[in-house]
């Protein structure tokens, strides 16, 4: 049977009320140009084939992109990022740039790099991103293109990335830590440490597919690290290791802390952002897939759903005595990758426990000399 969530409307609990202005104002938002991609990996939780004829009709036009950066900016936004799939796709990416630009919106770009040609370069050196994230699946043909699924992928990857160095952009490396690359993640680490500008981070943790893919939902479980992997991987990479430590206070909270309280949402969607899909769903965030949590902007205008959906959704709580006792008072919850969005994700409820996530969470806690009893 479907929980059914029930509704606090103390917006004073919410983060972001601004006693003043009586106003919330968001920061920035995610804008994914599409769902389609060139590449094909493994653990994906939303690409569609880059010639997937439907998903592309179904894609915002850029005038509809334009009304909604508008109405962002009109709320206060600064910041798009820009993301997929992969934007390079889009042929209309170079106007769509522009135009955010114009608006006077700082941009920023997600791209696995592979489609980058001198005509962006170009482009960016006139019209500078904020900056540029690109992930790097593996530093050797054969583990790239193990993760990509794409012959040849790795050969352009290297060509773009070298493009966007070369002319001094400011680039991010990132890594997924998979199954199919973990024993080459501390070349892709070194890797990534010479060349990124400023930091370099991976990420160990995957969530399912928004479309409930089952297929490659499975392809996504046979990637994810055990928690002992993940622990040993964190604890070999000094910088990881000693971030943990130092923040341990930040991660482990008192037991009993949020035990008076039923909410679900501790993080920080809706805080001071939002993400936009490519067909125009609004979401707290880009893992927010709930049907209750989302909006489509081409029938409801961004500020009813910033001022209305989202200290709604924000004040969901749950009375499941299964999430009660295991989740919402749990110490270690912010060292586990459960949230409403991912319990939704993996058991179509938002206050769903997870059995991998908790064990993922007790394995770090261990680590960091910390014994919390489950």
């Amino acid at each position: 049977m479907k929980k059914k969530f029930a509704e606090s409307t103390r917006l004073a609990e919410f983060p972001l009320w601004d006693r003043l202005e009586g106003k919330r104002i968001p920061f920035s938002f995610d804008l994914e140009l599409t769902a389609r991609c060139n590449l094909d990996c493994r653990h994906c939780y939303i690409n569609l084939p880059a010639d997937d004829k439907a998903a592309r009709k179904r894609e915002l036009t850029i005038a509809q992109i334009s009304q909604i950066a508008d109405q962002a900016v009109e709320l206060g936004v600064l910041w798009c990022l820009l993301t997929g799939g992969e934007p390079f796709l889009r042929e209309d990416f170079f106007d769509i740039y522009l135009m955010l630009k114009k608006k006077g919106l700082l941009v920023s770009l997600f791209t696995n790099a592979c489609l980058l040609t001198q005509k962006h370069v170009e482009l960016f050196k006139k019209y500078p991103p904020r900056d540029i994230e690109v992930t790097v699946y593996g530093v050797t043909r054969e583990t790239y293109e193990k993760i990509t699924r794409r012959s040849g992928s790795f050969a352009v990857f290297r060509h773009g990335l070298d493009l966007l160095l070369k002319n001094n952009f400011r680039v991010r490396l990132k890594a997924m830590a998979l199954k199919s690359n973990v024993d080459e993640l501390p070349a892709i680490a070194a890797y990534c440490r010479r060349f990124t500008t400023d930091f370099f981070r991976f990420d160990p943790l995957l969530h399912l597919r928004f479309d409930g893919n089952m297929e490659r939902n499975e392809d996504i479980r046979r990637e994810r690290l055990s928690p002992g992997e993940i622990v040993a991987l964190e604890q070999g990479d000094a910088e990881r290791a000693g971030s943990l430590q130092k923040h341990r206070d930040h991660f482990i909270f008192a037991a009993g802390e949020h035990q008076e309280c039923r909410h679900l949402f501790y993080c920080g969607a809706g805080n001071s952002g939002f993400t936009v899909g490519p067909e125009g769903h609004f979401r707290l965030c880009s893992s927010l897939w709930h049907p209750d949590c989302t909006c489509d902007l081409k029938k409801c205008a961004l500020a009813e759903a910033w001022n209305s959906l989202v200290p709604r959704v924000r004040n969901l709580t749950s009375s499941d005595p299964d999430f009660l006792e295991k989740c919402c008072s749990c110490p270690i919850v912010n060292l586990c990758l459960w949230c409403p969005a991912h319990a939704y994700l993996e058991h179509g409820r938002l206050d769903a426990w997870s059995e991998y996530f908790c064990q993922v969470a007790h394995a770090r806690a261990r680590a960091l000399g910390q014994f919390i009893p489950r």
